[in-house]
């Protein structure tokens, strides 16, 4: 007989549906059959709190060798992100720390409180050779917790020290609160700001991005950014096929009214853990198009719902791929976007003499956990419309 089992709903404010098991655990749980149905009652009255707990970092930048990704070294002040997103490539990192990629990473934190102290060491390592740093290649550096910690800024603070190339991607108005430290990097040549907005649909994106900031907000971010003098830019990101790619040319047009100057795309990439997180999210919140939808995935990957291959990953292979890629690229050259982006500057770098009562400028010493109620050039050869800087 049929099972008469249903998927537990969406929960407020959460991305994920329910918390998958790391691939690293040693336990596997399996339901009872039998017991479905209560099962899933206790799991949706399960209420899953904000926590951060503070890391202690022993070095704070990343490094990496990807052919198709335009930096080599990136920072990333916090581990988990509490924005939710259904489609973050990012949730894997977390069954690394024994979690699940899904309800744990968006409300088990990991706020990396030294971030500015390490960077500040690292930049003064002897030979140590400047090129663009990346905020936001992993979590947003601009996620809700970071009004309460300000890593970020203390970062910011840190490289403006050392006249250090940066490059910054959010889907977070909070950015435009450090318009002061990021207009004078920009004078400079220095900083530069990338915003991403995968749709203006209000609902879609309430529930595909259930803690992020409105997408009016985000293009309101885009012209205070404008305004101060800091070169910004749009990423319309990640592209859903037969969900978000109706806004391609929306998305494009209000960025540039609001003053942005670049525009790149990334479409849906579904890595390991990520893949069932998107899937459980689209059949509870759009039944309807679920089919549809992973079919026009599987046309841009090769018959698969990912594919992790340089140089296509981001972008898809195959018609439909193809159709959007166009699509783009009409769009972004009849609004004049990417007509030119010259790289940030290296040659600023300047290492200054220590001070005490500024090494860092680390964020305040807060307790071990938090609770809180729910509310430069490329390195190597690069399609140079590339999302990031």
């Amino acid at each position: 007989m049929a099972s008469s089992f249903v998927p537990p709903p969406s929960r407020k404010g959460r991305g994920a549906i329910a918390n998958l098991e790391s691939r690293f655990s040693e336990y596997r749980r399996e339901s009872d059959e039998t017991r479905h149905e209560s099962d899933a009652a206790q799991e949706c009255e399960v209420k899953f709190v904000t926590q951060v707990a503070l890391e202690n970092a022993r070095t704070i930048i990343s490094r990496n060798t990807s052919a198709d990704i335009p930096f080599d070294r990136s920072i990333n002040p916090y581990r988990g992100c509490e924005h939710g997103c259904t489609y973050c490539f990012a949730r894997p990192t977390h069954a690394y720390l024994g979690l699940s990629p899904g309800l744990d990473f968006e409300t088990r934190l990991y706020a990396k409180h030294n971030a500015a102290e390490r960077l500040d060491a690292e930049l003064r390592k002897r030979g140590y050779q400047p090129s663009l740093l990346a905020l936001g290649a992993n979590t947003d550096p601009y996620q809700p917790i970071e009004r309460e910690y300000g890593i970020t800024r203390s970062v910011l603070e840190v490289l403006e020290r050392f006249g250090h190339p940066v490059g910054i991607t959010t889907k977070s108005a909070l950015v435009t609160r450090d318009i002061d430290i990021l207009s004078r990097m920009a004078q400079r040549g220095l900083a530069r700001v990338f915003i991403s907005v995968g749709t203006l649909d209000a609902e879609i994106a309430r529930k595909m991005e259930p803690r992020a900031n409105t997408p009016p907000k985000r293009i309101e971010a885009i012209r205070k950014l404008t305004d101060a003098g800091i070169p910004t830019g749009v990423i319309v990101a990640p592209i859903v096929p037969a969900l978000t790619d109706f806004d391609i040319e929306r998305v494009l047009t209000t960025a540039a009214e609001a003053g942005a100057t670049y525009a790149a795309y990334v479409m849906l990439r579904l890595p390991r853990e990520v893949h069932d997180v998107f899937v459980e999210w689209l059949e509870a919140n759009y039944p309807m198009r679920a089919r549809h939808v992973m079919s026009l995935i599987e046309q841009v990957r090769d018959g698969k719902h990912n594919s992790s291959e340089f140089g296509t990953r981001m972008r898809g292979t195959g018609l439909h791929a193809e159709l959007i890629r166009q699509r783009f690229h009409l769009a972004a050259r009849k609004l004049g976007l990417n007509q030119a982006r010259p790289p940030l500057r290296n040659d600023q770098f300047c290492v200054p003499a220590p001070d005490p009562s500024e090494q860092g400028s680390p964020a305040k010493q807060r307790m071990p956990q938090r609770v809180s109620t729910p509310a430069a050039e490329p390195t190597g050869k690069v399609d140079p419309q590339m999302p990031l800087f």
